[in-house]
Order: structure tokens, then sequence, then C-alpha cells
């Protein structure tokens, strides 16, 4: 393709993307495919020739589109907020397009010095103090496997320039809530530590949050035992109900026993944008790592984490690789951000950032995420005030947690009730809700966040909610 060819194409892509975008609340939310649906209108062997771009878009659309589950819809309410906003689009595009490939600084010193400065407008944003240094990872999952990498490294004196963990007269533990996101258990086995040594602290009955004396507990046994406790791993805005751990106090228990606490609030880290809600990681300055992801709530086009470390150095100690074909060159003060994570080469993702910020502005991202706050509010007093209903879990951010009990179901007929409902609602093509276990129940999340969605779609969404709760049918 030339370039010609692809100002053409391009074009046409654009505005393709633009009417797709437009009419986006006319389609149904959910994918109503079945498996194997999509792989099956494609032909069972590569091409041979080359097409027109424009039968390459008719086929997208009668291929793809009805396989995609619309996160950009108004009525999407599950998983997380999943914006890709059309700014930050542009950004991506551009990095695509400029082909740069940041494998060191010397390969493509904008890369890294635009990342250092998103990293650090970003930092500033959340009110996060100079101390802290970032990078720009694929994903929150990944950072937690870093910082744990990092905890290991600390609590064993750095046995990876020795015999590694084989070498260790005690075991390493890590620490986390119940109801962490799974790629904290998965970060834990990753690094090393082994299923055994993961513990899963209980939370406060009314909150959900990780209770300080039932880690202070299982830490003081794991000592007791002989084991060697290394890392915490605290979430602001869990992933089934946004509970809040209680920063300030999980420092302060693992301060007085010399481990890493590392933050996961890739949801939550958006709501630092607000100064209001920095209230909710309170103890903050005190972690030795944080991460969080402006490709959720915020908008920013996916994939996009941010990975802040207090001990830039000790990072680049445990992850630093030099090769013979990888100069240092540049003086020792440039930034090599392939010794701050496990790839080599990087994308130019800090341009997604800097374009939505240039191009959406503070203002309006900030306007969003208060009338997603709003919203919440006003989906969990319209729950408590309704009959059968019950709200299930504190609202501290914009995901409500709800369940429908009629009379007379309890336990697992209250699940199927619930699970039944849930998809009925999936099914109808005007709302996606995920469901999840809070306790031993399952309940609804309604996560609300999408860059389109209004009051007056959640309206929407709560009475399709009751109709298909109450009538077990499929709202059409």
């Amino acid at each position: 393709m030339t370039p010609e060819e692809f100002r053409k194409a391009g074009h046409a892509l654009i505005d393709w993307i633009a009417e797709f975008r437009s009419q986006l609340a006319d389609h149904p939310v959910q994918s109503r495919v079945g498996p194997g649906e999509v792989r099956a209108v494609f032909p069972s062997q590569p091409p041979t020739e080359p097409i027109d771009f424009e039968q390459l878009i008719a086929e997208l659309e009668q291929r793809v589109v009805p396989g995609l589950t619309n996160m950009g819809h108004p009525g999407f309410h599950g998983f997380f907020p999943a914006n890709a906003g059309l700014a930050s689009l542009l950004g991506d595009l551009a990095s695509g397009g400029l082909g740069a490939l940041g494998i060191s600084w010397q390969a493509s010193p904008a890369l890294t010095e635009v990342e250092e400065v998103m990293c650090d407008w970003m930092r500033q944003l959340v009110g996060l103090s100079e101390q802290w240094r970032g990078t720009i990872v694929d994903t929150a999952s990944t950072a937690s496997l870093l910082a744990l990498l990092c905890a290991r490294e600390k609590a064993s004196d750095y046995s990876f320039e020795a015999g590694g963990l084989q070498g260790m007269a005690a075991p390493l533990t890590v620490y986390t809530s119940q109801y962490s996101h799974f790629s904290a258990g998965k970060a834990a086995w990753l690094a090393g530590y082994g299923k055994a040594n993961l513990r899963l602290v209980g939370v406060e009955p009314q909150t959900f949050a990780l209770d300080p004396e039932l880690l202070a507990e299982a830490i003081s046994q794991d000592i007791a035992e002989g084991r060697r406790p290394a890392a915490v791993i605290a979430t602001v805005g869990t992933t089934t109900s946004t509970a809040l751990d209680p920063v300030r106090a999980i420092v302060e228990v693992a301060g007085a026993n010399g481990m890493w606490v590392h933050v996961d609030a890739a949801l939550a880290g958006s709501a630092m944008l607000l100064p209001e809600c920095r209230w909710m990681w309170d103890g903050i300055e005190g972690v030795d790592s944080i991460s969080w992801n402006p490709h959720k709530w915020m908008g920013t086009v996916f994939d996009c984490s941010l990975f802040y470390v207090r001990d830039p150095e000790l990072l680049v100690r445990v992850m630093g690789t030099q090769s013979s074909y990888l100069p240092g060159g540049a003086a020792e003060s440039v930034t090599q951000y392939r010794n701050w994570g496990i790839p080599l080469g990087r994308r130019f993702r800090a341009l997604k950032l800097w374009f939505q910020l240039a191009l959406d502005g503070l203002p309006a991202i900030q306007a969003r995420l208060r009338r997603d706050l709003v919203n919440a509010q006003w989906l969990r007093d319209q729950i408590q005030v309704t009959p059968g209903w019950r709200v299930l879990a504190p609202v501290p951010l914009q995901t409500v947690c709800v369940r429908h009990e009629p009379e007379g179901l309890t336990g697992a007929e209250l699940d199927a009730h619930t699970l039944a409902w849930v998809e009925a609602v999936n099914r109808s093509g005007k709302a996606f809700l995920t469901p999840a276990q809070l306790g031993s129940r399952w309940m609804a999340r309604v996560s609300i966040g999408g860059e389109s969605t209004e009051q007056s779609h959640l309206e929407a969404t709560w009475a399709v909610m009751q109709q298909c709760a109450t009538s077990g049918l499929g709202a059409s």
C-alpha cells in the first residue's frame, strides 16, 4: 500500500468508524452469535490475491461487527467501563502511523521522553508526590507481576543473582483480599511464590474491604511457622463491589514486617482525577508501587496501564538487561524503559494519553466522572425504595451491587433466579450486566461509566432489570 492509497483508505475507514460510533446505541449490547459462528464465515484457506478496501470494509461489517459485545454502548454495565475515546483513538492511530519502536532510548528518544512526560502529568493529576516515577504497561495484571517480582527480590536479598528461590531457607508469602482481582493470585504464581504461599485475607463484613486485623494475624502465623512475609496487594476499587481496602492501615501492618505494598487501583485510579475522591486511597504515599488503568473509566484506548514505583533503581536492578545489540550509548541519565518491565519493545502508548488530555481536556473528563458517580447514587436510591430489591454493598464509586429477592426464594433457588434474570437482561440487547458472587450468593453488578451513558439510559436499564426479574422473560 502506497502513502496515497493509505490516504484514501484511511479516510474511508475514519468515516466508517465515525458512522459506527454514531449508531452504536442502535446495536444490541451483547453479541448474539453462537460459538464458532464468526469463524465459520471466514474462508478456511488464506487469501492469495488482494481485494478492494471497500470490499474489506463490507466484510468487516458482515463478519466481525455481529460478533462484538459493544462495550461503548450506553446500556453496557458489565465488567468495568471500557471506554475508547475518539480523541485517544487518534493518538493510537498516530502511534501506529509513526511506526516508532521503543527498544531503547536511542531507538526513539521521543517515545521514551513523551512517556516520561505523560507519566509525570498523570502523577500530578491524581495528586501523587514527586517521589513517584512511572511507566506505561499493557494492563494492571502485568503491573501486579512486576510489583511481586520486586517484592520477591527485596525480601530474598536479590536471590535472582544467586540461586533464586530454590536457595531460600524460608518460603516467601503474599497477602491480598479474598475479593482482589484474579491477577493478584496469578502474579504470585508466575513470580514463583506458589499457590501454597498466597494468603486470601478476610474482609470487613459491611464494606467487603480487607480487614487489617486479619492481615496482621495471617502474617504473625506465617512468621511463627517459619515463613517470610514478602508482599501485600491492596485493592482500591475491587472488581466485585469496588470495595476500598484501607491503604494506611495496611501500610502500617506491612511496614512493621518490612513488606512490599502494591496498590491495585485499576478502576478507581480514574476517580483520583477528582480531588474529592482521594480519601479513597488515604495513605498512598506509604506504599511501594501503584497501578491504575486510564483505559478503563478515564476512557483512554486500550491498552494503557500506569505503573508507578517509589524506588525505580530497585525495579531496574530486578528487570534490567543488556545486550551487545542494545548499546547504552547515551548518558546514564536517560531512561531505558526496557529495564522497567518484561518486554524489550514497546509501542508509543503515551500518544493516546497526550491526545486525550489535549483534545478532550481535564475538565470534560472530570465532569463525566462526576456524572457517573451521581448516576450510581441515583440507581442505588431507586433500588433501595423498590420492594423486593436490595443493594448489597456500599457504593463509593460507580458500581451498584444489587439482588432481586422475591419472597420465599432463598439459597440455590435465589441464585438460579438471579442468574436467570441477568441473562434475560443481556439477551434483550438493551443492556448488559455481569453477575458475581458476594459472600456465598450470586448478585448483579451494574457498572456505570460508559462515555455515552446518561441518566436516561440508566433509567432504561433499571426498567429492563425490573421487567426481567419480575416476569422471568427477556425484555423484547
